[in-house]
């Protein structure tokens, strides 16, 4: 299935992502350990739950896009069925 450029960006960006918010979390709650362990885990999941909300508005990206190329072949094959009909 060939792929187009946005498809790639977007993958790609969603890939680096999940690396962000695993070391971004990781990283985050060495820094909050200094506060105790209950603050550091309350700033890693709410880093966590920001990173996610960015992954899913990427995912609601590439669904649209998919669900548009669906809807241009679906019309493309009712334009067809419409001229074979009408013939």
């Amino acid at each position: 299935m060939k792929r187009s450029i946005f498809e790639k960006i977007i993958s790609f960006l969603l890939g680096i992502s999940w690396t962000f918010i695993v070391l971004g979390a990781y990283i985050i709650f060495k820094i909050f350990l200094f506060m105790g362990v209950g603050s550091a885990l309350f700033f890693s999941i709410l880093y966590i739950i920001l990173g996610l909300f960015l992954v899913l508005l990427l995912e609601t990206m590439l669904s649209y896009k998919e669900r548009l190329e669906e809807s241009k072949e679906q019309t493309r094959l009712l334009q067809e069925i419409r001229d074979a009909l009408a013939d």
